[in-house]
């Protein structure tokens, strides 16, 4: 079978979730045998240099890269907002994009063309005119999800006000997009029970999968945890959760045990952040290895109150053996145990108590931490994952022959 994925970030290398997804179904179906073609996005955003990508990748891959300048800027912002359009979307749109993607359409025919993410949607009508292939939207969050929970968050009515804006231009486009491809491919059972409100196109579930023997467990516990976060702080979720984390958690925890300690790495940390003075906090930045930082920590904390879609950075904590501490947004798309294989807490007093009873009985994080890893292997095996993804695109080749 021959793929084309259209994605919105490059999948090599991965440095956060979504290409951390992608680049985990690429390489299921190379290693199955099958050809993939990869067009994407590369923005100041997430941008990557083609010399850097290993030659065995890009020929295998025959990887392009289109550079487009996704910076919000004041005029498109009004020019959609005007118009009643999604900016979000409309940041995505480029001529030089279609004309790259027109060029490889003309040059291969291919059976799916998978566009990772809503924003690709603007170039299925280029698909069509281009290609008989069929065509799968790969949906990591609902999109418009995210935005409206951060509207709700926000206090300043005028952000409250753009924030809806921005998500109900965002529901209409993602919502009228379902219907214009011929599957989409959820990430997790969720989202994909409310995709299959809006369409009558095939949705299926495809969690993100990982080669568990890949992630070798660290069960180590030392007497006094630490607690560690790991996430891109472009994300405005992230930077919400992160603030309301130092602001209100963690003054609880460091009142009952001083000796506390929270990490906190990733990509683009704010000056602000970076400058964060408080008892126990330590910033690090990006580092290097991600694995080796998860490894040497103990308890992951992730305090999302906004977002959709399913976590990988808790998925490869848990596949790394360590106990995740998280709210129930942050744990959307996993079929936990609460205080089995996840310990989940939505408000400020709970998860304070939950961290500091795990200080006071790291025995109790361990047992955690091997769950965890159980629930992985389990459910998230990317052999399962790819041979039910294939089986998902032959089932649309052979109804779209049919009809």
């Amino acid at each position: 079978m021959k793929v084309l994925f259209i994605c919105n970030k490059s999948p090599f290398p991965a440095h956060e979730g979504g290409p951390i997804a992608m680049k985990s179904i690429i390489d299921g179906l190379l290693e199955s045998g099958h050809q993939v073609k990869v067009l994407a996005v590369n923005s100041e955003k997430y941008n990557v240099n083609l010399d850097d990508i290993p030659e065995d990748i890009k020929q295998r891959t025959g990887l392009k890269l289109v550079q487009l300048d996704l910076r919000i800027k004041v005029f498109g912002a009004l020019k959609a907002f005007f118009r009643n359009r999604s900016y979000h979307v409309e940041r995505f749109v480029s001529d030089l994009f279609n004309r790259e993607l027109m060029a490889i359409l003309k040059a291969d025919q291919y059976d799916v063309i998978q566009l990772e993410t809503v924003f690709m949607a603007p170039y299925i009508s280029t698909i069509r005119e281009h290609s008989k292939a069929v065509i799968v939207l790969r949906a990591h969050n609902i999109e418009h999800l995210i935005w409206k929970r951060l509207a709700r968050q926000t206090l300043s009515i005028v952000k409250k006000f753009y924030l809806n804006h921005l998500s109900k231009t965002l529901q209409r486009f993602e919502l009228d997009s379902l219907n214009e491809v011929d599957g989409v491919a959820a990430i997790t059972r969720k989202d994909a029970a409310f995709f299959r409100g809006y369409t009558h196109k095939p949705v299926v579930d495809i969690p993100y999968g990982i080669d568990p023997h890949g992630f070798n467990p660290a069960f180590e516990m030392d007497e006094l945890p630490v607690f560690f976060h790991l996430g891109s702080m472009n994300w405005i979720p992230n930077i919400e959760g992160i603030r309301w984390m130092l602001d209100n958690v963690w003054p609880l925890v460091i009142a009952k045990i001083p000796q506390a300690r929270f990490v906190l790495a990733g990509r683009f940390m704010p000056e602000w952040l970076l400058n964060y003075k408080a008892p126990g906090i330590e910033v690090v930045g990006e580092v290097i290895n991600a694995t080796e930082f998860v490894q040497n920590k103990h308890i992951a904390v992730v305090p999302l109150l906004s977002g959709s879609g399913i976590r990988i950075k808790i998925i490869e904590a848990m596949a790394l053996g360590k106990t995740v501490v998280t709210t129930r947004i942050g744990a959307e798309g996993i079929n936990y145990t609460d205080q089995s294989n996840i310990f989940i807490a939505d408000d400020a007093a709970k998860m304070a108590a939950i961290m500091v009873q795990l200080l006071q009985y790291p025995q109790k994080a361990f047992d955690c931490g091997k769950a965890a890893r159980k629930l992985v292997e389990m459910q998230h095996n990317s052999n399962k994952v790819n041979v039910r993804l294939l089986k998902f695109y032959t089932n649309l080749k052979d109804n779209t022959c049919t009809n």
